[in-house]
């Protein structure tokens, strides 16, 4: 009995630290402009349910992501670490990211933003997978993420009829802008810019939302894909965060627009501008002015139009100006 005992124990003392450690969600912190605290969203799971892939290092994570998300609706993915993260890539809806890393209390952190688009978004279960590599070896963390409709209202608009139909003559014209916005709107690069929750693009209020089920003189159309914001001819428009102007233009639907890269992926579009007052090519501040409200484009009057581009899908930009990473992952 004694050896058997003896045995046991021996055996408990070499399996022990194979065993990936489980850690607590809290008292880590971000790079600057995050909060510092780490709270799981109410349905993600931790490195615990991923024990398979911590095993292989030693090492403990934690992968901060929701199992439900709305259609249209930004999320938050973070990955955390004990130890320092050679790469991170992060697969969404058949595309990826590589986001920067961060180092804050000797912890090492990925964070990302995702999202739907309420153009082409389907309810149904949709798989999110995070590599995460350490000394050369690769961890895969996966995550199904069930994608769930949301009730967005109707609006029902009359226009004339040149407004809602192009002419011939500018078809043309409008598949050439179709290119350059597209590859705009799916600009990666590897620098995270961004910081939440983001800068209001201007103070007044928004006169239409999101996901807003559009018809047309009686005709339903593509869904509203940003948020309209009151704003009068010539007042400021500022940037919502940290970025690089990729595309100035003067477009047939949304007039004079800009578009700025935040990095890792998201990129914010400014349309129906009077003037814009920055260039493709130059770095701008959070809050700095990047042109002047106007009705350029097909508008009915001064406004802006405001949209944010997550890996191409033009997702709800307003829970991002309400919420800190931290409250967007409880």
């Amino acid at each position: 009995m004694k050896r058997f005992f003896l045995f046991v124990f021996l055996l408990i003392a070499l399996i022990l630290p194979l065993v990936p450690v489980s850690v607590t969600a809290q008292g880590y912190g971000l790079q600057d402009g995050d909060d510092i605290g780490f709270v799981l969203p109410k349905d993600a799971q931790a490195a615990e349910a991923q024990a398979e892939a911590a095993s292989s290092t030693g090492s403990a994570f934690i992968l901060a992501a929701p199992g439900r998300v709305g259609v249209g609706q930004p999320f938050l993915v973070r990955l955390t670490s004990d130890q320092p993260l050679d790469s991170v890539s992060i697969h969404w809806q058949g595309k990826e990211v590589v986001p920067s890393i961060s180092v804050w209390n000797n912890r090492h952190v990925a964070l990302a933003l995702l999202g739907t688009d309420v153009l082409n978004a389907k309810a149904g279960k949709e798989e999110l997978s995070v590599i995460a590599s350490i000394d050369g070896k690769e961890n895969t963390f996966r995550r199904t993420v069930q994608v769930v409709g949301v009730d967005y209202p109707r609006q029902d608009l009359t226009l004339p009829k040149n407004m809602v139909t192009p002419p011939a003559e500018v078809l043309d014209r409008i598949a050439d802008e179709r290119k350059l916005i597209i590859k705009a709107k799916n600009t990666v690069t590897p620098r995270r810019n961004w910081r939440l929750p983001f800068d209001r693009p201007v103070q007044g209020k928004i006169t239409s939302l999101y996901g807003l089920r559009r018809f047309l003189n009686g005709k339903a159309r593509n869904p509203h894909r940003g948020l309209d914001f009151r704003s009068p001819m010539g007042n400021p428009i500022k940037a919502t965060a940290d970025g690089v102007v990729i595309l100035v233009g003067d477009h047939y639907y949304a007039g004079r627009s800009v578009y700025i890269d935040h990095g890792n992926g998201v990129v914010s579009m400014y349309f129906h501008m009077s003037k814009p007052i920055v260039k493709e090519g130059d770095k701008v501040q959070r809050g700095q002015a990047v042109g002047l409200s106007g009705m350029t484009g097909r508008a009915t009057g001064p406004h802006l139009h405001f949209s944010v581009s997550v890996l191409g899908k033009l997702v709800d930009p307003e829970p991002l100006f309400k919420n800190t990473v931290d409250n967007m992952l409880k």
